[in-house]
């Protein structure tokens, strides 16, 4: 089968498309037909080790898995031993675990736990959602949003941010999306009671107050933030900030135990599918995609989201059949 291949660290350069062995099912496992995945945030992180100390996670000379990719949608091809939840040729989406080989291959094998059936008539790029998706509900899970709670979204058209918001309505709270001028028809089109440009305004100075303030993108601070705080309100961050400073500060918060700010940590992966099939057939959630590339051209994939500019997820079409839906 191909795959995009990374045996070691470094730009989007050394992702190479090559032939690999087809993965065989474990017991519990399926084997996936892949026809769409994504690049995201994630992936990009583990191409390049960034931060460094994260090869004590992603291995330290070289990569412990040369095939990356999260999001996955496809068919089942192959089922393993004991496997009851599938068939083989049924669509299923969901998301691949982090310390085996990934979706960024023609085949994946991953276990049944972490996928679910496809909503009907839906195609496999809008069933790819799923990274962006479960980091949005770590924060809401750790936060404990509530319906009537008031959340200030800083950085909402990405794939965590439109997630965060979706799911935040869906939970019935009140949401004012930060985003620039090109992305506001969007985040008012999933949901956003209130939008602000943040190319052409201060959101910290909009004369509101907020139970959670949520930092989707890493690029703005707790200390720029504090004033659109209730006083018993919490800031949450999707990223480690610049030298580290979220993590001391959710241990501060932690030892002083006033959660003033906290870093989600993703829970197990084990149903997740599951929770956003519901969501889709509800209406409640649905893909917002901003590019599309074939396998061949995942470096560019690669090169685009390092960006940091991409709205929703960026989608890689794997499958050359005539099957797109």
């Amino acid at each position: 089968m191909r795959a995009a291949v990374n045996t070691r660290y470094g730009s989007p350069d050394v992702v190479r498309i090559v032939d690999v062995p087809q993965p065989v099912p474990a017991a519990n496992e399926v084997v996936i037909k892949v026809y769409a995945t994504t690049v995201n945030r994630t992936d990009c992180g583990e191409l390049r080790a960034s931060p460094v100390f994260m090869r004590l996670f992603y291995g330290l000379c070289r990569p412990n898995r040369a095939i990356a990719g999260l999001d996955v949608a496809g068919k089942v091809e192959s089922i393993g031993a004991g496997g009851q939840s599938f068939k083989t040729g049924e669509r299923v989406f969901g998301m691949c675990p982090y310390n085996r080989n990934g979706a960024h291959a023609e085949y994946v094998a991953v276990p049944e736990s972490a996928v679910a059936s496809m909503p009907a008539n839906l195609p496999y790029e809008q069933a790819v959602i799923c990274e962006g998706a479960f980091y949005a509900n770590a924060v809401l899970m750790r936060i404990n949003l509530k319906a009537g709670d008031r959340i200030l979204i800083y950085g909402a058209s990405g794939a965590i941010g439109t997630s965060l918001l979706q799911l935040a309505k869906s939970a019935g709270a009140r949401v004012t999306a930060v985003v620039s001028t090109q992305q506001l028809e969007l985040v008012k089109s999933i949901g956003a009671d209130r939008v602000v440009d943040y190319t052409c305004e201060d959101f910290t100075r909009i004369g509101e107050d907020f139970d959670f303030v949520v930092d989707a993108v890493g690029k703005t601070s707790f200390f720029r933030c504090r004033r659109l705080l209730k006083p018993t309100g919490t800031y949450a961050a999707s990223d480690l900030g610049p030298w580290g400073q979220n993590v001391l500060l959710s241990m501060w918060s932690s030892i002083t135990r006033r959660n003033r700010v906290v870093i989600p940590a993703p829970r197990r992966m084990s149903g997740f599918a599951r929770l956003l099939k519901s969501r889709m057939e509800s209406g409640q959630f649905r893909a917002i995609i901003d590019r599309k590339y074939a396998l061949p051209a995942i470096a560019d994939a690669y090169r685009y989201v390092e960006t940091g500019q991409k709205v929703g997820i960026v989608v890689i079409t794997v499958a050359t059949t005539d099957e797109s839906s």
